[in-house]
């Protein structure tokens, strides 16, 4: 096995699920649809030499990014507020006004169009499910959609900023990648790049089993991170975590006298991590036997139970615990989703206003930083579940 990082090839392999879900994010539109989804298997190796993790079982070929990929979550106000603020710094660090912004991994354009529209900018979004029009969405002329992965294809773009949200992720050979995107580059010295992922440091603090899934099949530390990018040509200036910890920002420019080769991981940085992959599969085990005693509880009680944000960190608790199958529904304020199915545990997807009639009793939260706004629905429903977070 070959680190696709590094290049490396001193690999321990520590975590192993056999059948989940290969799109998390997909709309099944019935339960038979969800239930035979095709499944693959996660297993994670740690890098021994970066501190890079990769799903060495992961096929790229695999996973469906189409219009019916729906990861958009721009219908929460706190998420709206992250992007806001996130929009708002990156316009005044980079004095983004009137500038070409491209974004690789633009989803169904909602960042791309706040950016632009706050710095009156030009953008061009590559993600193969991007949607140029939505009924409830308009965008500017100065926006352009390509349907397709971003490659050297697209050399000519001329990008004033590259930008790349919680995408790298779900690329395995993230060397070539990187390669890739500095060739675009080319010798045009100090573009700035803002690159977002997981940060893999919390999900093994954590054990944030929610948040490994079949579409995440790369890991990144800081450590990992920050070797990739030097490796490539990148004079990096901040990393840096976000959104309650749950986010890694890298923010560097290009370097065409860069050496092209990255200072190695500190013997201290790979240690910690290191002991952190060691100790994971233990603490997950005690973590996910708590939660299949709570699910267990609540089916013998015979509690109406609700799983609140049905996407991704759903499909990994239901394709984790078994028990999860208690749940009835899957609820999510994204309105594009309603009607369908999640794949794998075939959950209905509601809206929180069906919540006024079936009346739950415990509500559980797959991410803690959305709790509060989600209370705050509950209460305006007049509803009082018990409320959960993973």
């Amino acid at each position: 096995m070959t680190c696709p990082a590094c290049g490396g090839n001193h690999i321990e392999m520590f975590f192993e699920l056999e059948s989940v879900p290969v799109n998390s994010c997909i709309l099944l539109p019935s339960q038979e649809e969800a239930t035979a989804y095709p499944h693959g298997q996660i297993q994670l190796g740690f890098c021994l030499d970066c501190g890079f993790m990769s799903n060495y079982a992961f096929k790229p070929h695999i996973p469906e990014y189409s219009e019916r990929y729906e990861e958009t979550q721009s219908y929460s106000a706190t998420f709206n507020r992250f992007h806001q603020k996130l929009a708002q710094r990156l316009i005044e660090k980079y004095h983004l006004r009137n500038k070409h912004v491209v974004e690789i991994g633009c989803g169904k354009g909602e960042f791309l169009k706040m950016i632009c529209a706050m710095g009156e900018n030009r953008g061009t979004g590559f993600d193969p499910g991007a949607a140029a029009r939505r009924p409830d969405e308009e965008f500017p002329e100065s926006i352009t959609f390509v349907r397709d992965f971003f490659s050297t294809a697209y050399a000519d773009v001329n990008a004033d900023i590259i930008i790349c949200k919680m995408t790298l992720e779900h690329i395995h050979d993230v060397g070539s990648f990187l390669a890739e995107i500095r060739d675009c580059i080319g010798d045009r010295s100090g573009v700035p790049v803002f690159f977002q992922v997981p940060d893999a440091t919390r999900i093994l603090k954590d054990c944030a089993f929610e948040d490994i899934y079949y579409e995440h099949c790369s890991y990144f530390s800081e450590a990992s991170l920050r070797a990739l990018f030097a490796r490539h040509g990148f004079e990096i200036d901040s990393v840096s975590t976000g959104f309650s910890g749950q986010y890694l920002t890298l923010e560097g420019v290009s370097n065409p006298s860069g050496s092209g080769i990255a200072p190695s991981a500190s013997c201290h940085d790979l240690s910690s991590l290191k002991s952190l992959v060691t100790e994971f599969p233990r603490k997950l085990a005690v973590k996910q036997a708590q939660w299949r005693d709570h699910f267990q509880h609540l089916s013998a009680q015979r509690k109406k139970t609700v799983i609140w944000g049905a996407a991704s960190k759903a499909v990994a608790l239901m394709s984790s615990v078994n028990e999860a199958a208690h749940v009835e529904y899957g609820v999510d304020i994204n309105p594009h989703k309603h009607g369908f199915f999640l794949p794998g545990g075939a959950l209905p997807i509601v809206g929180p206003n069906f919540l006024a009639q079936y009346r739950p009793d415990h509500v559980i939260v797959m991410n803690p930083i959305y709790r509060e706004e989600i209370e705050r629905h509950l209460d305006d429903m007049n509803l009082h579940p018990v409320v959960a977070t993973l």
